[in-house]
Parts: structure tokens; sequence; C-alpha cells
């Protein structure tokens, strides 16, 4: 069975789930091969195997650290002419689509972004994309050269499988270009104790019916309750009412959870091109004839605050 390379996107060894995603995937049309930069591949090595890594390629080196992205298109390059494999799968994060388009320059192959499933066909691997602003769904397959698929997290359930999960090194030499952009400071971002809002299995967002930055602890409330993240509007974002790294939609964040909810949200198509690919979506407007009533699976028609401090409570008496 041909080997299908898996990118890990990981913090010092712990594997985020938009990984695990991907292994499950990746199953369907190879056996996959776990390329993980950085350090902390041993305890990485481990949840990988049981995911159904049958190899983990691993390398550590100051370059990945200390420079912009080449350094690590030159290990999945290098991981790349070591294995020959069926496919190349990346998680679809910002950076994660910058690193499979430089590859796919290099190795001469197609690419698709933003796949949102996987099978196999017989011509090589087929991804579904949910393309212009979510209003139609296309399976594509790469006709040129080795696919390189980024796919949205949350795209699947992460199964386990377990595999052999060999650890070998992998040898990588950087190019020249590999120092161009160095990062010269950090600066930890302050955690919310939400989940990452594109990986989120359950997002809350506000939207103008918010009507004002005090009034978004309501959704807040709704969210932790949940376990969920939060997210915001265009509308909301721009009025200042909360962070532009929460915004959903078309000049914000992608997200595709398996549950949305929507509150005080019209479903502007700049918002919907956003979210539309979630799994579950239900909105609370107190406008009947909004637009996000057109695509959701259950809508509340009423006032949020009044209808979110309900659902609110009732999720935490159901919790116990």
């Amino acid at each position: 069975m041909a080997e299908v390379l898996v990118y890990v996107d990981h913090v010092d060894g712990a594997v985020r789930k938009p990984t695990l995603e991907l292994l499950t995937l990746a199953r369907r049309v190879g056996e996959p091969v776990a390329v993980h930069l950085g350090p902390g591949a041993d305890s990485a090595a481990a949840v990988l195997a049981e995911h159904g890594a049958v190899k983990v390629l691993t390398a550590d080196a100051s370059e990945f650290a200390d420079y912009l992205v080449v350094p690590k298109v030159d290990a999945l390059e290098a991981a790349y002419q070591a294995v020959s494999p069926a496919a190349v799968l990346v998680p679809s994060s910002a950076e994660g689509k910058e690193i499979a388009a430089r590859l796919a320059v290099r190795i001469g192959s197609g690419i698709i972004t933003d796949a949102v499933d996987l099978e196999s066909g017989d011509e090589g691997p087929v991804a579904t994309q949910s393309v212009f602003a979510a209003a139609f769904t296309t399976k594509s397959r790469v006709s040129k050269g080795t696919p390189v698929i980024t796919v949205k997290p949350n795209s699947a359930a992460p199964e386990a499988a377990p595999a052999a999960g060999t650890v070998e090194q992998l040898s990588v030499s950087f190019g020249e270009k590999s120092t161009g952009t160095k990062v010269v400071s950090r600066t930890p971002r302050e955690s919310t104790g939400r989940p990452e809002l594109t990986e989120a299995a359950i997002v809350v967002s506000g939207g103008r019916g918010v009507n004002g930055a005090e009034n978004f602890h309501v959704i807040e409330e709704l969210a932790d309750s949940l376990g969920a993240a939060v997210g915001a509007s265009r509308a909301a974002v721009d009025a200042g009412w909360y962070p532009h790294s929460n915004q959903v939609g078309q000049t914000g964040k992608s997200v595709s959870p398996q549950l949305y909810i929507a509150s005080g949200i019209s479903g502007a198509i700049q918002h919907r091109a956003g979210m539309q690919t979630s799994k579950t979506i239900v909105a609370i407007n107190k406008d009947a004839e909004a637009p996000i009533f057109d695509l959701v699976d259950y809508g509340v028609v009423g006032d949020l605050f009044e209808v979110v401090p309900q659902l609110t409570e009732e999720v935490k008496s159901r919790k116990g």
C-alpha cells in the first residue's frame, strides 16, 4: 500500500487535533507517515502511532523556530524525496497552506486547499471542497504530480488505529532562502481558556444583535457552558465589540465545527462563507426573515437576551 505523508502540527510535541484528523483521512488512501519537525518527537510519536502512523520521520533544528516557513518546507521536501508518497496532507492553517503551496511548486505538483473530505479514487485521492462561499460542493483530484492537499479542521473525527509508529531520523539540508525571514521576537498570546476558534468542535458567535461590547458576556457564558470557542460577525468586530482575531467570515476565519450557534447574526454572505460547512447550525434572531434562517438546522425566532441566558442555564443544569 502506498505511503501518505502527514505534516504534524504540534506545540512542543503536543499533537494538535487537526493532525489526528489527517491521519484518519490518510488511512483511506494509504499508509500514514508522519513528519514531525521540532522538539517533542518522543512524546508525539506515541500519539501518532496510536492514530495510525506506520512511521514517524523526525527532525529538530534551530532553523524551524528561528525562521519563517521555508525551513519547514525544506524538511517536508526531504521527507517527500525519502518516501515518494502517494499524497501529502497538511492542516489548513495559514502556515500550513503556505507550506503546502511552496512544496507543490518545488515538486511540480498540483495542490488542493481547504478540503473537507478525502477518499480513494482510481487515479489518486479525491478531495471534497466547499467553494464559492460554500454555495457548491465539488470533488477534485490533482492531475499532475503527487497531490498536495490541505484539510480544514473538524473535517473528520479522529479514530484510533494503532500502528508501528517507527521513529526514523530525517536528514534535512537547508537552502540559502531558508534564512531569509528571521523571527526577532515572540509575544505569548493571552489565553482565554477556550478552544482555538478554527479547531473548536463547538462555536458560539455573536453579531450586530448583541448591541455592544458590554453585552458579549452573554455569548461568552453560553460558550463556556458548552466548552466552546467564541466567534463574532464582521459587524460586531468592526464596531469594536470583539477582537478581530475572533471574526468568522470571508475576511475573517473559516470554521467548520460540529455545532455552530449564531446569535444576533443576520447571515450575510460574508459571514456564511466562513461557517456554512458547520455540521449543525443553530440561529437565534428576532427577525424571522433574517437570511441566516435559510441555512440553519434549527432556528429560534426570539430576543437573544432572553433565549441565550435560558439556553445557558439549561446546559448547566443538564451537566449537573
